[in-house]
């Protein structure tokens, strides 16, 4: 009997999102979910409205893996990042097109806006260039990652991660927009970068609101901007 079936299910239902949010084109994108002792991750060279529970991959942390299906050649990616980083869930890759353009050139995305510290830092850096499936790749990937939620790869494309399915795609969606913004707004010069203690506030601020505390910096109405007795 096949386990842990929720987990499955959400890696497919993510894998077919990535392409209807257009951050993901085709089979060029994998997905992975940590479970207990290991991981899911998607197989490689299969189509997602193709894929069943029983094709999703089930690893181990060191390399091995159940199952009639192979895993994606991007495996050492996933398994490398949810070892180093327990605070990660879910680890999506996928090729978008804004996000690529940027990681031809080997360039990152500066602060040029504060969205960007939804992405844990004062930039999304792009980790150099190694053939795909490689350790090398992997190494450079976690370097890139280090402090950060979501990284481009030189010449090929983007990690982003996330403590569920959901969270993963909704940010792929806010680099690859940000990507997308940065390449316009290039078109009038290089954009204004704002400073990094500036980023930290608004990711403090982001982090005070994502769990319901109250921010009493002035930005509230009078009237509930402190409690009333």
């Amino acid at each position: 009997m096949t386990s842990h079936l929720a987990e499955r299910q959400a890696v497919i239902d993510g894998c077919l999102a990535m392409n209807r949010l257009g951050v993901n084109q085709g089979m060029s994108g994998n997905l992975s979910h940590r479970i207990d002792r290991g991981f899911l991750v998607t197989p490689t060279s299969m189509a997602y409205d193709a894929m069943t529970p029983a094709d999703i991959v089930e690893m181990g942390f060191d390399g091995t893996y159940l199952g009639n299906r192979r895993p994606s050649s991007e495996w050492r990616i996933h398994r490398d990042i949810l070892r180093a980083r327990p605070d990660v869930t879910v680890v999506l890759h996928a090729h978008p097109t804004f996000a690529t353009a940027l990681a031809v050139h080997g360039r990152g995305i500066p602060s040029f806006h504060y969205m960007v510290a939804l992405a844990g830092g004062d930039s999304i850096r792009c980790a150099p260039y190694a053939t795909f499936g490689t350790q090398e790749l992997s190494d450079h990937a976690l370097a890139a990652l280090e402090g950060r939620l979501a990284c481009l790869l030189a010449n090929h494309g983007m990690i982003v991660l996330g403590t569920t399915v959901q969270s993963a795609l909704s940010l792929a969606v806010e680099v690859e927009t940000l990507a997308r913004q940065y390449l316009y707004a290039q078109q009038f010069g290089e954009p204004v970068v704002l400073p990094a203690d500036e980023i930290a506030r608004v990711a403090e601020k982001m982090r005070r609101m994502k769990y319901g505390q109250p921010i009493d910096d002035g930005d509230a109405p009078e009237d509930t901007a402190r409690p009333r007795y």
